[in-house]
């Protein structure tokens, strides 16, 4: 009997080492209540400090009052964190205790190969097999297919486009979808291979994607910060910029959200480099934003649809996110993403809060939304996919699937829309 109880009490003390010691051992992600102005102070103050990392908003300019602020830190700071927060009475709550364990699965892959069926696009994947899966792509199907070099980033990685295609001839319309422009919104290149697929899966079997590839050409740019998602993938998970250097400075990156021409380095973007939301010496000083505005001006006639995926918080946003105006037809805008988070409420059970970027959100100038709303885009929009913070950018591999389908019933939903009202301004296109 003796051993058993040895063994009980080696159990138990193993529990109370894990609940009570280890979780100080663990970077952390604390949900933070601001209420009053000495709380946003505190806050910023504390964000300032080199072991943590703002998760929401993306700046400590955007904590006011009655922000809700989720906070990544370090395992070093986490009793020094938690105690200021007590001390000065602000409210907190503990998201993720252990960030570790869900980049572990984030990054673990039982495959890489393409040819192992669905299970492939329910995982994350290195920046090495999203190539492979392009080029292997491209070869597979070679009759829809086409993969266009339009640029490369700061470190000389190639930017690859996936042009869709339906089976028939030259149409004048097209749409526009990329992902990934912030390095750690993993979701967001998942999503963009989930489209890939579902769109050369699909073409014949539902009406929807076949109406779309029959109609318009698809332009999807999986990775816009491949630099950035390789260093996400192989030494700071949490990164959002590109790796550019940034001179006179010993901080890498530049925010390639906030290097459009659009308001460009107002209120809501940063010019210090150290920042993560530094919008760079000039509007597309970055290679990335140069390639993708370029392809964008010599397409502008076609493209008519531009979609631009982000994580997270469930949101179906549209321009401008760089002012408070309204766009011409922001009330058709608004209807598309009311119809769209109506719709993945239905199907889905899940609530996206939807409508013009800087109202819904806050300001954030420089972005590519804007840009290539005023460039003559009129139906652009940013979505934010899956969740609203309990996993943030850790969103486990099982949420990929659901996450991918919202996002892709409202990308449906307004890309069908768009060519209705350009057959009716030109129906032989």
């Amino acid at each position: 009997m003796r051993p058993l109880i040895q063994l009980a009490y080696f159990i138990c003390f193993n529990i109370f080492l894990e609940k009570c010691i280890c979780k100080s051992e663990h970077d952390q992600v604390l949900s933070i209540t601001v209420s009053t102005q000495e709380h946003v102070d505190t806050v910023r103050n504390i964000t300032s400090h080199n072991e943590t990392l703002l998760w929401q908003p993306a700046s400590s300019s955007y904590i006011t009052t009655n922000t809700e602020v989720h906070l990544y830190i370090q395992s070093t700071s986490v009793k020094f964190v938690t105690e200021l927060l007590r001390k000065h009475g602000i409210t907190y709550r503990v998201l993720l205790e252990n960030t570790a364990a869900l980049v572990e699965m984030q990054t673990r892959n039982d495959t890489s190969d393409p040819r192992s069926g669905g299970v492939f696009y329910e995982r994350y994947h290195s920046l090495d097999d999203i190539y492979y899966w392009i080029n292997k792509t491209n070869q597979d199907h070679s009759d829809m297919v086409k993969v266009i070099l339009i640029g490369s980033s700061s470190e000389k990685r190639p930017l690859y486009v996936i042009k869709l295609s339906g089976r028939r001839n030259e149409v004048k319309r097209a749409m526009w979808i990329d992902c990934g422009i912030h390095a750690r919104e993993w979701i967001a290149p998942a999503f963009c291979m989930w489209f890939v697929k579902y769109a050369l899966a699909f073409y014949n079997r539902n009406s929807e994607i076949t109406e779309m590839l029959n109609k318009m050409d698809i332009y999807v740019l999986t990775v816009m910060n491949p630099d950035g998602y390789k260093y996400t993938w192989t030494t700071d998970r949490m990164w959002r910029k590109n790796r550019s250097v940034n001179k006179d400075s010993e901080c890498a990156g530049v925010d390639l959200n906030r290097n459009f021409d659009a308001n460009w380095c107002t209120k809501g973007a940063s010019d210090n480099p150290c920042d993560p939301t530094y919008c760079g010496q000039f509007p597309e000083s970055e290679p990335e934003t140069q390639a993708v505005a370029q392809f964008l001006r010599s397409h502008k006639d076609k493209i008519k649809l531009y979609l631009s995926i982000h994580s997270y918080s469930q949101m179906l946003l549209f321009p401008y996110s760089c002012s408070y105006d309204e766009v011409p037809n922001h009330n058709e805008l608004q209807e598309l993403v009311k119809e769209a988070s109506t719709k993945i409420r239905r199907y889905y059970n899940n609530n996206y809060k939807y409508g013009a970027a800087a109202k819904t959100i806050y300001l954030a100038p420089g972005g590519s939304d804007d840009w290539a709303y005023n460039l003559g885009i009129k139906y652009s929009f940013t979505f934010e996919l899956q969740d609203r913070g309990r996993y943030g950018f850790l969103l486990p591999p099982s949420f990929i699937p659901q996450a991918c389908n919202e996002a892709l019933l409202a990308a449906k939903i307004i890309a069908l829309h768009v060519i209705k009202k350009t057959e009716e301004l030109s129906p032989t296109t």
